[in-house]
């Protein structure tokens, strides 16, 4: 009588599945786009057999994966901040030829993502790292995780004006939080100020003093969390400190080092 099989396969919605394309990614070897022209072009392997499938399921706990014949590594884990001037996107590529972000840190070798955005035409402080956990619960609208701006207002506004970004506005997409707003100057035409703000919303800063019937002329992100700008030059990066690293729940600038995603 054969013994009872007492080994439980772990489900496969347990484990940590993830496509290809977002397993190279994730490893810091290069952008999702990247991933797919390498696979595509036969360079990867799954368990010694090649795939072109960009989206394939891998199990990183079971599958081997390998590119150019040798078994992939993760990238040791960077974190940098980098002050983006305006103009510049935060995408890899951009198919009208603007720089990106990535013109500016063409000195790493490892690919950085950035955590969360900045638009066109705002600049300031821009976390980029490789380790997906962290950009990951940075972003999770459910961190609150402060960020501070500064922004030039195109008109003065009135103390009053100020108090309603304080209480929380009224957006297309429902209320805002409420926002630590403070007066810095007025000139004869414009209010300078800075805000405060613990959510993530798309372009939410321009939109509240839009909503004030004004508009922002100036816009920079000056500090995440306990993480400040300080007196970075603008279009240059450093590593963050290990103060800065604590602050942000990485002990010692590194992570777990298997593949993530």
């Amino acid at each position: 009588m054969r013994a009872p099989n007492t080994h439980r396969e772990e489900p496969a919605a347990k484990r940590p599945l993830k496509t290809l394309e977002r397993v190279l990614s994730k490893a810091g070897l290069g952008s999702r786009t990247e991933a797919r022209r390498w696979i595509h072009a036969g360079r990867v392997s799954v368990n010694g057999r090649e795939t072109q499938n960009p989206d394939q399921w891998v199990d990183m706990e079971r599958d081997r994966v390998s590119v150019d014949g040798k078994p992939l590594r993760v990238q040791e884990r960077l974190y940098i901040l980098l002050y983006k001037p305006t103009g510049y996107i935060t995408t890899y590529k951009d198919p009208e030829g603007r720089p990106t972000v990535y013109d500016l840190t063409t000195d790493i070798s490892t690919f950085l993502s950035p955590v969360g955005r900045l638009d066109l035409d705002t600049s300031g402080l821009l976390l980029m790292t490789n380790d997906t956990q962290l950009a990951e619960r940075i972003t999770n609208p459910e961190s609150h995780l402060p960020k501070t701006y500064l922004v030039k207002s195109s008109k003065v506004l009135t103390d009053e004006q100020l108090q309603q970004m304080r209480d929380g506005l009224d957006l297309s997409d429902g209320p805002t939080r409420p926002a630590i707003v403070s007066r810095l100057r007025d000139s004869a035409k414009y209010t300078h100020l800075e805000i405060t703000i613990t959510e993530g919303r798309n372009r939410q800063v321009r939109r509240m003093i839009e909503a004030l019937d004004a508009r922002v002329l100036k816009l920079v992100r000056v500090q995440i969390g306990d993480i400040r700008i300080g007196t970075l030059t603008i279009g240059k990066w450093r590593h963050l400190t290990p103060p800065e690293l604590q602050a942000l729940g990485v002990n010692d600038g590194r992570s777990d080092r298997r593949p993530q995603g």
